[in-house]
């Protein structure tokens, strides 16, 4: 059984900065990619950023240039570091871990950017 467990998300005033971090534990299987997705109340969940365990990145539009997606293999741990920060950014970010036709989720962390 995998879980994923997520941290660090919060109130934040736009402008400002986050680190969410999310840790992967179970069975898993080495070559996999993590990601982070949100979703925005009313709307669909979206990704955000994703990294694979060769460490290809990919961001989303809205985020490049101001978020960072890294990972500890060592650790299944992947972090989203989340500078400049706008009230479009908020939502509940959710960690996937995904190989093959295995496709995990966490249970979410809130992200709110104020104005």
């Amino acid at each position: 059984q995998v879980q994923l467990v997520e941290s660090g998300g919060g109130l934040v005033q736009a402008g400002g900065s986050l680190r969410l971090s999310c840790a992967a534990s179970g069975s898993i299987f080495s070559i996999n990619r993590m990601g982070w997705y949100r979703q925005a109340p009313g709307k669909q969940r979206e990704l955000v950023a994703s990294i694979t365990s060769g460490d290809m990145t990919m961001y989303a539009d809205p985020v490049k240039g101001r978020f960072t997606i890294s990972r500890a293999n060592a650790k299944n741990t992947v972090e989203l570091q989340m500078n400049v920060l706008q009230p479009e950014d908020t939502g509940v970010y959710y960690c996937n871990l995904a190989w093959g036709r295995w496709d995990y989720w966490g249970k979410g962390t809130l992200v709110t950017v104020s104005s």
